[in-house]
């Protein structure tokens, strides 16, 4: 481009500009996701969006790795990657530290995540995503309590059992249907990443490639109640009774269901939308007993789910549930010149109580403050000049309605705070 030609302001393809109002929907977001966390004792950590290369390419799926990462060289020749999951990054962390930490964990994590992927509706190049972890437990009521608050988090928002269905699976069923099948090693993972595509392709096609992988489907075993499957079938199939027990009554087995990430080891499950507008899983998680052990020493069972900020936000506005941003100035502090330093004193006042004031600057006449002040939203329109402070009584306007009411100097913060 030549040297006078202005800069694009268009963003990078595929990430997002949070202008304030958007910002604040976000953080309404958040704010409630963290809320209901806290209600279960889970604590917030955090760590840097870059790691080394080899920490994904040893257990994350081939597809993220091969396809979707940002990975790149750095000035020391090591090989980086901007962070695509974080539930690597947590097991690197719990193992570097596993002898001062207290067991059972239970972590959070909110923040951005990077993938290369074709930008379209639930899919972005960067998103913000939760990830939920409890670390120390087996198999059984830590998976059930995990499951649940996943419920409970899109509850908190209003969200019915009708909005939602939660598909609950068993990698380790899985792993075991396809041994039964007669395939191993690789011959698995390659079966497993073609189940995990098989409702984006028709039926026979399904089928057969999986006729080019095996002769006996391991779905048909699953199916069929195959004698070696038995006891893993019916501990996945107790796992959602109990589910049903603790309030999750839209649980189901889905024998397909796979996720992605090869560090899955037991209990799979994914929330999807029942909108036929939206039709798409929101999120998912499950059980990964051995990605801690990785790093070494012995294993730590682990479970947990994470929420992608852009899927969540598309079932929020498909059902009406977008929390109200809030975080809005209460009050627009109208002023005129000759007044201007008893309206600061007056807005500090209003701050110090509790009070989002937003106060002009400009030489503005007070009708184009009002309209200013309607224009950015903001609910009640109040002067403070000469005539104010001689009388101690001022009008505070809702610009919604046009109402005025007269209030005394000293209650103007608490009808606010009662607004």
């Amino acid at each position: 481009m030549s040297e006078n030609e202005p800069l694009s302001t268009e963003s990078y393809k595929g990430v997002r500009d949070f202008y304030p109002r958007d910002f604040a929907t976000r953080e309404a977001v958040f704010g409630r996701i963290r809320r209901t966390l806290g209600l279960y004792g889970y604590e917030e950590y955090n760590a840097s969006p870059l790691e080394r290369a080899e920490l994904y390419e040893a257990k994350t799926s081939e597809e993220i790795v091969n396809e979707q990462t940002y990975t790149f060289t750095d000035r020391g020749d090591r090989r980086v990657t901007l962070r695509p999951e974080m539930t690597p990054s947590l097991a690197r962390m719990v193992a570097g530290k596993r002898r001062e930490l207290v067991f059972p964990l239970r972590w959070f994590s909110i923040g951005n995540r990077f993938r290369y992927e074709r930008p379209q509706r639930g899919r972005l190049r960067e998103f913000f995503q939760t990830d939920v972890d409890l670390l120390g437990l087996p198999a059984g009521d830590a998976d059930i309590e995990v499951v649940s608050i996943a419920t409970r988090i899109l509850k908190e928002f209003g969200a019915t059992d009708q909005d939602f269905i939660v598909r609950v699976n068993s990698r380790e069923l899985l792993t075991q249907a396809c041994t039964a099948a007669g395939l191993s090693g690789d011959s698995i993972k390659q079966y497993m990443r073609l189940l995990d595509k098989k409702d984006k392709m028709p039926k026979e096609i399904f089928d057969v490639a999986v006729r080019e992988i095996t002769h006996k489907d391991p779905l048909n075993l699953i199916a069929q109640d195959e004698p070696s499957l038995i006891e893993a079938k019916r501990m996945i199939l107790g796992t959602i009774v109990q589910l049903k027990e603790r309030g999750v009554a839209n649980a189901v087995f889905d024998p397909t269901l796979v996720r992605g990430f090869d560090y899955y080891t037991g209990i799979t499950f994914e929330v999807y939308d029942t909108d036929p507008e939206n039709p798409r899983a929101i999120f998912g998680g499950g059980r990964y007993d051995r990605l801690v052990a990785m790093f070494g020493g012995d294993p730590i069972p682990a479970v947990g789910f994470a929420i992608g900020d852009v899927t969540l936000m598309d079932f929020l506005e498909t059902h009406g549930l977008t929390p109200d941003a809030g975080g809005l100035p209460q009050v627009y502090l109208g002023t005129i010149p000759e007044g201007l330093e008893e309206a600061t004193t007056f807005a500090e006042s209003l701050r110090t109580a509790g009070v989002r004031v937003f106060m002009n600057l400009t030489q503005r006449s007070l009708g184009d403050q009002i309209r200013e002040a309607a224009k950015r939203g903001i609910p009640y329109f109040t002067t403070y000049g000469p005539d104010e402070v001689k009388s101690g009584v001022l009008r505070l306007k809702r610009l919604d309605t046009g109402a005025e009411e007269s209030l005394d100097e000293q209650d103007v913060a608490s009808y606010l705070l009662r607004s």
